[in-house]
């Protein structure tokens, strides 16, 4: 049989498991939201202890609360920044859409963790979850500023380092090959030639320009919202605890955050995420292509293109025996799918701010969060378990170039389009080669055709 203690709020009196750590207005939320299986994430818990602890620090400076209440708060933030009291958040996404819920939950956690920590030094003092550890703040200004510090810190420590590592190894690939001549398509038709260095080259193109849009949307995330308290009046504030504790926040992550300048628009709208996130689509939009090629390109492996080889990491079937599927490929571009439809989510819930607040944060969160952790993953195991292993198949490759017909291009300046469609069209019909059916239609000498059809040649036009 469970052992309870009794906690109580403004509501009353209510039952907690004995050795959880929240207090009364938690374990009313957990009660009365048993709604999926959605938690909090972890980025928001973070960002809440280290925006507690530098509230604290600023309040304390200001003679606002006590040092040695301040040392506590601070002592119960690395806690939980530390991982060890994870179990002690158990709050749903699906709450009160301003995230009082979690506010209290980490404030609750705080002031019970903290005050034990009192008690260990001898001290009787009691940490008050509103009155000292929320001392100034509103959850209407902290859950968005802690959504701030932990998009900040997921953007700038996970996705651009994970992808810098892709569009590294894509790098390494596009310079090896880059005199591996191939056919080009369009249209999932035949084209001219290119190298496969040059078609690598596009995809590592993307990854860079992805990652400057993503790095355009980083300012205006390091905004914080802290000061603006319940309307972003800043009532019960002191006139420079926002611009101290976002020096404070900054200070502790080593990140760039600033105070808001304009409060009223910081509470009440999410534009910065959903510009963010729209960077975070874009991504996922390339990563869906670069995938998608992978895999046509790796298809086969004797009936299919089959240009490229990628590793076998694993039996692709129950009954097939040893087939291997792109996996991999499959894995980043379900990922891509489910960051499309965090981004429909986000824009529909940034949409939706009624007057002084927006109360639909904590999916903005959850989905936010949910996509950057998606994308750095996905792009770690498909950069390990795939690109690095991409090599071509250079006979492949060679006989699907030779085959093609638009190397016929190449023709078009010295005996005109329609001679040259001409060529390939009969070529194709009587299945015959360019060249042989440029000689016997009359256009050319096969001596005149080997000089103007080389295939390398047409990657690097003079």
């Amino acid at each position: 049989m469970m052992d309870y203690r009794i906690e109580k709020d403004t509501i009353g009196e209510i039952n907690v498991p004995a050795e959880k750590f929240w207090g009364a207005q938690t374990q009313r939320s957990k009660e009365n939201f048993p709604i999926g299986q959605e938690k909090m994430p972890k980025e928001i818990i973070d960002g809440f202890a280290i925006l507690k602890r530098s509230a604290a620090i600023v309040n304390s400076q200001l003679g606002l609360l006590e040092e040695e209440k301040a040392k506590a708060i601070c002592y119960a933030a690395d806690q939980i920044l530390s991982g060890e009291l994870e179990e002690h958040f158990p709050l749903v996404v699906w709450q009160t859409g301003s995230g009082t819920q979690s506010n209290m939950n980490v404030n609750e956690v705080i002031a019970y963790v903290g005050t034990d920590w009192l008690k260990a030094q001898g001290s009787d003092v009691v940490l008050h979850p509103n009155d000292d550890v929320n001392k100034s703040q509103s959850s209407n200004d902290t859950y968005p500023t802690a959504l701030h510090i932990g998009s900040v810190l997921k953007l700038e420590d996970q996705v651009i380092p994970a992808l810098n590592t892709l569009k590294k190894t894509l790098k390494e690939k596009m310079e090896a090959f880059d005199d591996v001549v191939k056919i080009g398509r369009t249209h999932l038709q035949d084209a001219t030639p290119l190298t496969l260095g040059q078609e690598i080259s596009g995809w590592h193109r993307m990854l860079e320009k992805t990652e400057a849009m993503i790095d355009a949307s980083i300012p205006s995330v390091k905004e914080l919202a802290i000061g603006g308290t319940a309307v972003g009046t800043g009532l019960n504030a002191h006139p420079e605890f926002s611009e101290r504790v976002a020096k404070e926040i900054a200070s502790f992550t080593k990140k760039d955050f600033i105070s808001a300048s304009n409060k009223f628009h910081a509470l009440t709208s999410h534009d910065e995420l959903v510009f963010a996130h729209g960077a975070l689509k874009a991504l996922a939009a390339d990563l869906m292509k670069i995938a998608n090629d992978v895999r046509w390109l790796a298809s086969g492996p004797r009936c299919g293109i089959g240009e490229i080889s990628i590793p076998a990491n694993e039996p692709g079937s129950s009954i097939m025996p040893g087939k291997v599927n792109p996996t991999q490929s499959e894995a980043i571009t379900m990922v891509a799918t489910q960051i499309m439809g965090n981004d429909a989510t986000i824009g529909f819930a940034a949409s939706q701010g009624n007057f002084e607040l927006n109360v639909f944060k904590p999916v903005i969160a959850y989905n936010f969060l949910q996509s950057a952790q998606l994308l750095a993953d996905s792009m770690l195991s498909f950069n390990d378990r795939c690109v690095i292993g991409l090599e071509p198949n250079h006979e492949q490759i060679k006989k699907n170039l030779n085959d093609s017909l638009m190397l016929v291009t190449a023709l078009n300046p010295h005996i005109g389009y329609e001679n040259a469609a001409k060529i390939a069209k009969t070529a194709f019909a009587e299945n015959k080669t360019l060249k042989e059916t440029a000689v016997e239609l009359g256009f050319l000498t096969a001596e005149e055709f080997d000089s103007y059809i080389k295939p390398e040649e047409m990657t690097y036009p003079k």
